[in-house]
């Protein structure tokens, strides 16, 4: 149980670090350059992906390159949506993505859903639009239509990064080597959004987006070892990771950004936590 905890910990403490920084003025592209050098490099390191056997013929490269893309696409709109939404809203999309993945399943891959599958399905559904809803309620226009198009993007995004890695899977591709060519695809195409954005490079980027790769790749590392120790409970896996990025998204935002949830805040909270436990106990 440890490790799912600092699993969610390293998660949150990705979020924290990103607005923190951003409050003070760091270029995130320039981070988010940093974190994928430091995340490949240490994919290389720990998992030891076997680049002996990479064949260039049998490599969905198209899949690896897309990938490669919407990974820092994605990082720079959570970025965007810690800025204008905060950090417990986009903390619950970002765990709720897996609602839009299970509606993938289902659509598309015609995977049988239980009753009870379905009712945490909706329940996400309905908590993303009461997040959504609820910043609509306390914010100007214009800040509320930004906070709601980033919420939305991070929703969506994790959710179909989480569909096109399980695809990957499916064609047999090694999952090491998978994420160290995901990882270093997405270092090269942020560094090719900071020259097309002609941003000057500043070097107190670097030990941030270093810091950022740690603990990116920790939460990733810890997830996969606690899913190897725990494969006989993934339901258990699955709800005490989520559950836990969570709470800690909501202690966060309440005692160190100072975020002031409202009623449609709160209810959202409260029915992604009924969803996340639902889905939990269909996988049981």
């Amino acid at each position: 149980m440890s490790l799912i905890f600092f699993a969610a910990l390293c998660s949150v403490a990705v979020s924290i670090v990103l607005k923190k920084f951003k409050q003070r003025d760091y270029a995130v592209l320039q981070m988010i350059v940093w974190n994928y050098v430091t995340a490949s490099i240490l994919c290389w390191l720990w998992f030891k992906p076997d680049f002996t056997h990479l064949s260039l013929q049998a490599t969905p490269w198209w899949l690896i390159g897309l990938l490669g893309m919407l990974l820092p696409t994605i990082f720079f709109c959570l970025a965007k949506s810690l800025q204008h939404a905060g950090i417990i809203k986009t903390e619950v999309a970002q765990r709720l993505s897996v609602v839009l993945s299970l509606m993938a399943a289902y659509f598309v891959f015609h995977e049988q859903f239980s009753s009870l599958k379905l009712l945490g399905v909706v329940l996400g559904v309905v908590a993303v639009l009461s997040l959504i809803a609820a910043k609509t309620q306390a914010m100007p226009q214009e800040q509320s239509s930004k906070a709601g198009l980033f919420l939305a993007c991070v929703w969506a995004g994790y959710a179909l990064v989480d569909i096109l890695l399980k695809y990957n899977s499916s064609l047999g591709q090694q999952f090491a080597l998978s994420l160290n060519l995901m990882f270093m695809l997405a270092g090269i195409t942020s560094a090719v959004f900071v020259s097309l954005s002609k941003q000057q490079w500043q070097p107190k980027n670097f030990p941030a987006g270093m810091l950022l790769g740690v603990l990116n790749f920790a939460n990733i590392a810890l997830y996969v070892q606690a899913h190897q120790l725990l494969k006989d409970a993934p339901a258990v896996v699955f709800v005490v990771m989520n559950v836990s990025v969570v709470t800690l998204g909501v202690l966060s935002g309440l005692l160190y950004f100072k975020e002031k949830p409202n009623l449609m805040t709160v209810v959202g909270l409260l029915l992604s936590l009924v969803g996340v436990a639902c889905l939990a106990m269909s996988m049981a």
